[in-house]
């Protein structure tokens, strides 16, 4: 599919029932309000509609009420860690689909390869920036 029928094929697939362009939706997942604060502006500013949780378990909820596009997501949370909470939501119906990104501190090899494996499409270093985000929502397609 060459690169004009590829946008006008993803302009489609955005547009609702309703015929008017829909945004993306973002899960921002972190225990921290501070960070989901900072990527909350960061993705309004990319144009996404987001959505909150402070630990895997709200963020499961939530995607079983209304699966997101993307999930950006900690792996050191509360209740319900990020790779856990991956892990249940691959084996959702439509678990597949959401692009998630791991946004984390935990920067090892070993981590990275455990995301990977789990079902991540990639994976970002905290601290992070808006060029650091949108290169990698770039990189996985989502703008």
């Amino acid at each position: 599919m060459g690169t004009i029928s590829g946008w006008v094929y993803q302009a489609y697939l955005d547009i609702n029932f309703y015929g008017v362009l829909k945004m993306k939706s973002c899960l921002i997942v972190d225990d921290s309000k501070v960070i989901r604060m900072v990527a909350k502006k960061i993705l309004a500013d990319l144009e996404f509609e987001t959505g909150e949780a402070a630990d895997g378990q709200q963020a499961l909820d939530a995607c079983k009420a209304s699966m997101p596009d993307a999930v950006l997501l900690d792996w050191n949370m509360p209740v319900m860690s990020g790779i856990e909470f991956l892990r249940e939501l691959r084996g959702l119906p439509g678990g597949d689909k959401p692009i998630v990104v791991f946004c984390t501190t935990e920067n090892d090899i070993e981590h990275i390869q455990e995301a990977i494996e789990a079902g991540a499409n990639e994976y970002i270093m905290k601290p992070f920036d808006s060029d650091i985000i949108q290169a990698k929502f770039s990189q996985v397609g989502l703008i």
